[in-house]
């Protein structure tokens, strides 16, 4: 699929917002997936270069939470591992659906997933003791891992509210270790994409300079303020591009609407 120089632009400058924000409260696909689907980019080939950029930008967030000490790469080495299986299961399954199936049920997704980020609670900025051991905390991070492979926006913020609930961490270092697993998720998925031929190289490339460059921002300005301020600007977008979706007449989920209403009207 080709795409002109002005929608990888457009790409890019998306891909750069999202990374900030990823960076610092995560659900940066909240922003991306919608955006390559709105310009005429099939469902799983824009989860699957998505994913090619998000990989990228995590990297770059990595190293900088990294580079000021708020990674402990041994202590939660089996939590990521989980979120590598999983998320390399969520992507083998995404594959194997049908591409109409997802051209309806991901505008839902999308708005799933706005709502929680209204409706999540206020998280602490300090450590507490955490509520449940090692091998529980990487059961629900394989979890969350096997939903960020299928689909994938809103999953640094779920894995930053179990690190921070149930993992007894405060915000700042949460969000640094869920872009280890996110790193961990991302790869996977990205693999299994790539062996299915559904990455957009091109585009996907563009915007992971993009996304880099928007997740060191994101990851300086997390570890000074926090991802509070993000939470109205990325729900408000993420509404913004569900209904640009949504106006497309052709959307699986528009059509059945359309049906279900013209039924009981007739």
């Amino acid at each position: 699929m080709e795409l002109s120089l002005e929608v990888i632009a457009f790409l890019m400058s998306v891909a750069f917002v999202a990374g900030t924000i990823d960076a610092m409260a995560g659900g940066g696909g909240l922003l991306t997936i919608p955006a390559l689907l709105a310009v005429g980019v099939p469902p799983v080939s824009a989860i699957a270069t998505n994913k090619l950029q998000s990989a990228m930008g995590t990297t770059g967030a990595v190293v900088a939470f990294a580079r000021k000490g708020h990674i402990d790469f041994r202590r939660f080495a089996l939590p990521a591992f989980a979120a590598f299986v999983g998320s390399a299961c969520g992507a083998w399954l995404l594959q194997r659906l049908d591409p109409s199936f997802l051209g309806g049920i991901i505008p839902v997704l999308l708005i799933a997933m706005a709502g929680y980020f209204v409706l999540a609670p206020r998280m602490s900025e300090d450590d507490r003791h955490h509520r449940i051991g090692p091998f529980a905390l990487a059961g629900v991070i394989g979890a969350i891992g096997v939903y960020d492979g299928f689909f994938g926006p809103g999953t640094g913020s779920f894995m930053t509210t179990a690190l921070v609930v149930l993992g007894g961490l405060g915000v700042v270092r949460a969000t640094a270790q869920t872009k280890y697993f996110n790193l961990a998720s991302n790869l996977a998925a990205v693999a299994v994409m790539i062996s299915g031929g559904h990455v957009l190289w091109t585009a996907g490339l563009a915007m992971a300079v993009a996304n880099i460059l928007g997740g060191q921002i994101g990851a300086h300005l997390a570890m000074r303020f926090g991802g509070r301020a993000v939470r109205p600007v990325l729900v408000t977008i993420c509404f913004a591009l569900t209904v640009k979706l949504l106006s497309d007449p052709t959307n699986p989920l528009r059509v059945a609407v359309a049906g279900l209403v013209a039924s009981w009207t007739a």
